[in-house]
């Protein structure tokens, strides 16, 4: 019933750079099921209304399709790949930009016995679940104020904030909330992917990035791989790799000084690296994407 109607108002005002007239709503829409790709996922929660996808960080890999949703609660390098997705039936997907300070302050006005209980230790940062009637309905109604410009500024504001308690009560609501709370495990493990995005050319020592994460070196490795599916060290050449991949796309010529630039002294390891993650070495992928029209990143591409 609500999948009906979502994959209408997705297919009818979806634009090419996936944005809406809604501050933080996406829409995609992919009609071919282009090979794996490197992205960042962004704090995001995703639901799909037509076709299927598979998403892999680390060693994990989630499946998620029509009538599902996924939501990433920390920004981390994946690669996405639309299994059905075709001219005739394109993948829809629906996507809402998860924001900290919006997921603190419903936490805040929650009535006592509101929030489900959270488990010990940090959740994982991407998780898939079925979504329920309330949540379709709710993103149905938010898409519906995109033909209604007079309602959309005072509406979708509540509505946006009835599709975050639908998401922090609902099955993956621990990770949710965990992002709207400065000191939990998963804000711990948050800050100190920042930081190595931040400063991802630089060696460094796991010691130091788990002090500045405020946290002990044992339970920093702990929840680090709970939460990434990665080392630090295996999550900083993620995030090289991509860097690389991007910077490659404007400078094809220039493979031993991009690999430089993102922290690889030895030319040949980083050739050998790219390769083992991209598929090809890092001229041939370069020559390629600049071949290829680039869509937006993120768990809805």
């Amino acid at each position: 019933m609500y999948l009906d109607e979502l994959r209408t108002l997705l297919a009818r005002h979806v634009r090419p750079d996936w944005t809406t007239a809604i501050d933080g709503v996406l829409i995609s829409k992919v009609d071919r099921p282009d090979p794996p790709e490197p992205s960042m996922s962004g704090t995001v929660l995703a639901v799909i209304a037509q076709g299927a996808k598979h998403l892999a960080l680390g060693d994990r890999v989630y499946e998620y399709g029509a009538g599902q949703y996924l939501v990433a609660s920390v920004d981390l390098p994946v690669t996405g790949q639309f299994l059905q997705a075709a001219p005739e039936q394109p993948a829809l997907g629906f996507g809402l930009v998860l924001e900290p300070s919006a997921v603190a302050e419903l936490l805040l006005q929650a009535g006592p016995g509101d929030i489900p209980r959270s488990g010990t230790g940090a959740p994982s940062g991407i998780a898939v679940s079925d979504a329920p009637p309330a949540m379709l309905d709710a993103v149905v109604r938010l898409l519906r104020l995109l033909d209604e410009p007079r309602d959309r500024a005072v509406l979708a504001p509540l509505i946006k904030r009835e599709i975050l308690w639908r998401l922090v009560t609902g099955e993956q609501g621990a990770a949710v909330r965990q992002l709207g709370l400065a000191d939990s495990g998963l804000s711990h493990v948050s800050r100190a992917v920042r930081w190595i995005r931040e400063h991802y050319a630089e060696p460094f020592r796991v010691e130091d990035v788990a002090r500045l994460s405020g946290m002990s070196v044992s339970a920093f490795y702990r929840n680090f791989q709970a939460v990434t599916a990665m080392s630090p060290i295996q999550f900083q050449k993620q995030i090289r790799l991509q860097e690389a991949r991007l910077l490659l796309a404007t400078h094809p010529g220039d493979v031993t000084g991009v690999g430089h630039r993102v922290g690889y002294d030895n030319p040949s390891q980083f050739s050998r690296e790219y390769r083992r993650q991209f598929g090809e070495p890092p001229s041939r992928d370069a020559a390629r994407l600049r071949n290829t029209a680039r869509t937006p990143a993120g768990v809805l591409t």
